[in-house]
């Protein structure tokens, strides 16, 4: 691919190889990174696929499909996922934010949504995806965005920066809760859930770019949920929630940990492919 070739021809080629690499999303992929490498918009390749590409663009798209060959998420070739409409940078040392999160965002949003002001907490924050969009949305909240990672934090607090929402959080370093007894108006978090016995059976997109920290729930999955429960009646100011991302049928445990602990759940939310994957839940309300 190093000698120029129409937008068509240097499209096809990087097609056939993902397909080739067990890529399913190969089509859309190969046009993502074919953008990334341009600079060109969606509709200029579309519209002009006779055009012939530099050979500058060309080797750089080659570099891009090495990294989708070797099964590396387009947006971690690109540094950048978009969440909920906007852009936010990623690294290797938080989870690549995802659309069914976007969907928890929506549920506490809704849970809310008679508050006008509101204190939260984003437990594992990450790349500062769930707080850094709480507090775009919604112009008077502020918020602590926790991680036990100080590299996730500066990547949560670049993303903040960048969204002009930095003013309204806090970064804080921690497992699962600021030290002192702060309580907040909601607390929010997508949290590992995954049994660590199924993590050598995701896919390698998953397994081989996310954090493991950020995907080993434990034996059961279930350990992020069982310490949030724990202390978060203490800790959630009065009528306030507790939302929480889940894993894909672990709505049944997941509410009867927070119910031995005096939880009551008062709202969930599907995902796109019709999973639970958000619960809301309250303490005497």
């Amino acid at each position: 691919m190093s000698s120029p070739r129409s937008i068509e021809q240097v499209l096809k080629l990087g097609r056939q190889r993902l397909r080739a690499a067990g890529i399913e999303s190969a089509a859309l992929d190969a046009r993502l990174l074919l953008q990334a490498a341009t600079g060109f918009a969606a509709e200029d390749i579309m519209l002009h696929p006779d055009g012939n590409l530099l050979p500058t663009a060309i080797a750089r798209f080659e570099d891009m499909l090495v990294l989708r060959e070797q099964h590396q998420p387009v947006s971690r070739i690109l540094g950048v996922r978009e969440f909920y409409g906007r852009n936010f940078a990623v690294s290797p040392t938080v989870l690549d934010p995802r659309p069914d999160t976007e969907v928890v965002v929506e549920l506490a949003l809704d849970v809310m949504k008679d508050k006008t002001a509101c204190s939260f907490l984003d437990i594992g924050t990450g790349s500062g995806a769930i707080a850094a969009t709480l507090a775009a949305e919604r112009p008077q909240w502020t918020g602590v965005a926790l991680d036990v990672s100080e590299d996730a934090l500066a990547v949560a607090k670049a993303n903040a920066t960048a969204l002009h929402v930095v003013s309204r959080l806090e970064f804080t370093s921690g497992s699962w809760f600021p030290t002192g007894n702060r309580q907040f108006d909601l607390i929010i978090s997508n949290p590992p859930y995954i049994n660590s016995s199924d993590i050598p059976g995701l896919s390698p997109d998953v397994k081989l770019y996310d954090p493991l920290l950020a995907l080993d729930g434990g034996a059961d999955g279930l350990n992020a949920y069982r310490a949030i429960a724990e202390s978060g009646a203490v800790r959630l100011a009065p009528q306030g929630f507790v939302v929480v991302e889940i894993g894909a049928g672990q709505e049944a445990d997941v509410e009867a940990i927070f119910a031995a602990k005096g939880f009551v759940g008062k709202s969930s939310r599907r995902d796109l492919g019709g999973h639970i994957r958000g619960l809301a839940f309250a303490v005497g309300h």
